[in-house]
């Protein structure tokens, strides 16, 4: 079962300020699961989170998360903008970027952020934009397919990510040649695995690389980036990731493959952010029509612009009809949204309440990935982004966009200079 964190009085209560829709995030449970990661590698002293600011870019979020001792996964320019602008910077700071433009590796340099090269042509393309810093991370490609047991996960030697192992070695001694004191290495095998097996295993394939990286080069690693990839149980009968199970498994791999090669002290890093966040959102919208042809259908005052997943790729999020919890889920209908385009759905085919006009739905796990997807097609405008606080009040932490801001980009014009409502 899954239980929304919002109670329909709760609800009905906050859109006599904020109407629907909106996603609203969950304090308490956001700081409990930033203390429950922290305690599961409390055995490494060098342990820290950068949490991937790409899923849920909010400075309001970014800053209970510093609280937490987070850092900062950052992949763009304006990521490390936000970032500088909680006051994240030098080591609080991972940038990973692929493809990256000159103006956001010198971003990076300047405010001291930890640097991943994805290729073994940035290093002399750093070199040439600011020079070499004396840490600096190399991304890791294995290639191949990456599996647990006869469960394919991902297929590594398809993404455009990373160095070759040859290439990382032939990096590391350049990297050492042109300055380089302090190193990392950083790999990413596979998204949104449900799975304690994940990370142990990625860990074992880092750890035996650090081996041999020490051994053919002589340098020793100073830091191993496990990146992202813990996901989280969207459907309400799956079993989801016991935190404390995966991080005693990565603490074995360390103490059997790290520890006897003389590599005890290698501080653990992740770059969580839908692990971090995604239970702890929900976007709230309300039932605003019904139709009846061939399907039974009902319309929401949100769309895809609220919530891209399930167009992009027919993700599953659950939903709650709230105050209608424990009712039989005997009515079949799509939900949807009101974009001129067939995909605008949240679900097919889903068994649900009865859902009557006026009834508030939740759509759960939307906390990482869900605003931040968003876009403005049909001249849709994004919803405001809401915090439930510890207290148990609720504050706005994102205004909803209004016709002003999907305007803006032409106010270096007159030409909808008389445009009424603006």
């Amino acid at each position: 079962m899954k239980t929304p964190f919002v109670t329909l009085e709760q609800v009905k209560d906050i859109v006599k300020t904020y109407p629907t829709p909106f996603h609203l995030y969950d304090e308490k449970g956001i700081r409990e699961n930033a203390r429950r990661l922290y305690k599961a590698f409390a055995w490494n002293k060098g342990f820290k989170e950068y949490f991937a600011v790409k899923a849920t870019p909010n400075p309001f979020l970014l800053k209970i998360l510093k609280e937490e001792g987070c850092g900062a996964d950052c992949s763009s320019l304006t990521e490390l903008m936000l970032s500088e602008a909680v006051g994240l910077t030098g080591s609080d700071i991972m940038f990973s970027s692929n493809v990256t433009p000159p103006e956001e590796y010198k971003k990076a340099y300047e405010l001291g952020a930890y640097i991943n090269l994805d290729d073994y042509t940035h290093i002399d393309f750093l070199e040439q934009l600011t020079g070499i810093p004396e840490t600096i991370f190399c991304r890791y490609n294995p290639g191949g397919v990456f599996g647990l047991g006869t469960d394919i996960m991902d297929t590594p030697g398809e993404a455009k990510y990373g160095f070759t192992k040859k290439q990382l070695l032939k990096g590391f001694v350049r990297l050492k040649d042109m300055g380089a004191k302090h190193f990392g290495v950083h790999s990413f095998l596979a998204s949104n695995t449900v799975s304690n097996e994940y990370y142990p295993e990625l860990a074992k394939i880092l750890f035996k690389l650090a081996v041999e990286i020490k051994e053919k080069t002589g340098i020793s690693l100073e830091y191993i980036n496990l990146s992202g990839g813990i996901g989280v149980p969207y459907y309400p009968d799956q079993p989801g990731n016991d935190i404390m199970v995966i991080g005693e498994g990565v603490r074995k791999a360390y103490e059997e493959i790290l520890v006897p090669a003389g590599l005890g002290n290698v501080s653990i890093f992740t770059e969580l952010g839908r692990y971090m966040l995604a239970p702890y959102g929900c976007l709230v919208a309300k039932a605003i029509h019904q139709k009846h042809i061939y399907r039974e259908y009902v319309g929401l005052d949100a769309c895809a612009v609220d919530l891209m997943r399930p167009a992009m790729y027919g993700a599953y999020h659950h939903i709650s009809v709230l105050g209608k919890e424990n009712e039989p889920c005997d009515y079949k209908y799509d939900i949807t949204g009101s974009l001129c385009e067939n995909n605008d759905k949240f679900a097919i085919d889903r068994m649900l309440p009865e859902v009557e006009i006026g009834d508030y739905l939740v759509l759960h796990d939307t906390g990482a990935h869900g605003y931040a997807m968003g876009y403005n097609y049909n001249g849709k405008l994004k919803s405001a982004e809401l915090l439930l606080k510890e207290d148990g009040s609720v504050a706005m932490i994102r205004r909803a966009e209004t016709p002003k801001d999907y305007f803006a980009t032409f106010d270096f014009c007159d030409v909808l200079k008389d445009m009424k409502g603006i």
